[in-house]
């Protein structure tokens, strides 16, 4: 059995990930995504191993320093980042696996798995970006500001991830998202064990 693609999809804030993400769930069945552990308490209604795996801030910091993390960071006082072993066992299994994140986590699991695929999902202009971020009508001008601030230093940071998917039209977006997922199957460096059974018995 083929093993699984480990996929690192990032985008700015109000880029449409979720969406996009939502769709392409919805015509890939063998895709899995990867679920994150956290420290913070869990809210009403929350599942351990659904929402988050959620840990003891002494589980955390025993993962990190046993290289059990992918990818980590501390935020308002909590660590928030994704476990390896699930990831690993799902890959195992043939399954595709999705890490929605952000660029510091992709950074770090590209170091850790430099065998991942990681797919950056870009707004067509900042001037669409805010038109969406103020469609939702459910915040504030200044978190508004925030997001967009965070969206032009999070950007640049495209140049450093394998595919850039524009999210224009959402249909075209999850097309590309698939097609680079079928086509890294394809890839030479992913079949050499077809191409010897081929030969077996040439």
């Amino acid at each position: 059995m083929a093993k699984g693609l480990l996929l690192v999809i990032s985008a700015p804030s109000g880029g449409g990930k979720g969406t996009i993400l939502k769709e392409l769930f919805a015509q890939e069945e063998n895709l899995r995504l990867s679920v994150s552990a956290t420290t913070r308490q869990p809210r009403p209604g929350e599942e351990n191993g659904k929402q988050y795996f959620f840990l003891s801030r002494e589980e955390f910091e025993t993962k990190i320093q046993t290289g059990q993390m992918l990818e980590y960071a501390e935020y308002v006082g909590n660590y928030y980042g994704t476990p390896r072993e699930p990831v690993e066992r799902w890959m195992d299994q043939g399954r595709d696996v999705v890490l929605e994140i952000e660029v510091k986590g992709g950074a770090q699991v590209k170091k850790l798995m430099p065998e991942c695929v990681s797919i950056f999902i870009l707004p067509p202009s900042m001037q669409v970006l805010e038109k969406r971020l103020r469609g939702r009508g459910t915040e504030e001008e200044a978190t508004i500001q925030q997001r967009l601030a965070k969206a032009r230093e999070e950007i640049p940071h495209a140049k450093e991830y394998d595919y850039v998917v524009f999210n224009d039209r959402l249909e075209d977006a999850v097309s590309d998202l698939r097609a680079i997922i079928h086509g890294e199957k394809l890839k030479f460096s992913r079949n050499t064990d077809s191409i010897e059974r081929v030969l077996e018995h040439a």
